[in-house]
């Protein structure tokens, strides 16, 4: 059989090996000791909505509020330059919007109030729990799945590359301070997915090729599998961090982390598809046995010749 197209991808696995612990490791030491800038979401506190009757100044408005003794407060534009959100990291009392529009409307500013909501601390925690169960049972089910479907080796490679991702994207967070929320949240589940289903499709093709390729050498059909895909993934990867991109500059700061989260978690997915999923397959050396369906039990050949030629 002849040589078929192939890059050689896993000839780079000791070097992205090292890089992907190296990642792995800062992002681990990053959430350990500076841990995460949780957002209102998550950490309780006051969101106010206003209405300016002509452009407003964030600068402004956010010096206006920390004269009145307003501290740590996170202002800006909500859809338009007239709409501003307004998060504080405060407890809720019943003055606490009169107290903020007085600081605004002491220049004479026409503002109108749009809403004034309140997040416990308590209802911040439940969801930040919740949203790590979401995030855990999200890849004990992945690894079920992939299990079932191809093999327990490409169940374990999956959900590595999984964790790897998940992690790398915290990781960035933490070590950024970009503030995290209910919509990076819903980003890393987003990238659990996406991930996934790269993933998947890489593996199915090295199942098939396995199935077909007349080599028992795994880093050749691995290669080979890899080559074959890669204009799907460079497609997918490219088409969507394009979409992403558009909506990081000019979807405004509400779309900020959870387009950077989701750009993040692309590049680090495709990369993950081909090096780590890969990689643990080297690891844990696959071979065709492993994909081979299990042999039906044998029969008694007199079992099969019918009752009347016995006689």
């Amino acid at each position: 059989m002849s040589e078929m197209k192939r890059i050689p991808f896993m000839k780079l696995r000791k070097v992205t090996f090292v890089f992907s612990v190296t990642l792995l490791l800062i992002s681990i030491l990053s959430l350990g000791f500076k841990g995460l800038n949780f957002g209102l979401d998550f950490t309780g506190g006051t969101l106010i909505q206003v209405d300016y009757a002509e452009p407003a100044d964030v600068g402004v408005i956010r010096g206006k509020l920390n004269d009145a003794g307003f501290q740590d407060v996170i202002v800006q534009y909500f859809g338009s330059n007239t709409d501003v959100l307004m998060r504080m990291k405060v407890n809720d009392s019943p003055s606490m919007a009169e107290e903020v529009m007085a600081a605004l409307q002491q220049d004479g500013t026409a503002v109108v109030l749009s809403r004034s909501e309140f997040v416990g601390p308590t209802v911040g925690e439940e969801l930040r729990e919740n949203g790590g169960l979401a995030m855990v049972l999200a890849l004990i089910l992945v690894m079920i799945y992939i299990a079932f479907r191809f093999q327990f080796k490409f169940s374990v490679g999956a959900v590595g590359a999984l964790i790897h991702d998940v992690i790398i994207v915290m990781g960035f967070f933490s070590v950024t301070g970009f503030e995290f929320d209910l919509t990076v949240l819903a980003a890393v589940l987003a990238v659990i997915g996406y991930s996934l289903n790269d993933t998947i499709v890489v593996a199915d093709r090295i199942r098939e090729n396995f199935r077909m390729i007349r080599s028992d050498d795994i880093e050749y059909i691995i290669d080979v599998s890899l080559t074959q895909t890669l204009g799907r993934t460079l497609m997918t990867s490219g088409t969507t961090m394009i979409v992403l991109l558009s909506l990081l500059v000019v979807g405004g700061e509400l779309n900020f982390g959870f387009s950077v989260a989701l750009l993040v978690g692309i590049l680090i997915g495709t990369y993950s598809s081909i090096y780590v999923a890969a990689n643990v397959l080297m690891l844990m050396k696959l071979t065709k046995e492993d994909l081979m369906p299990p042999e039906k039990p044998k029969t008694d050949d007199m079992e099969e010749i019918p009752t009347w030629l016995k006689d």
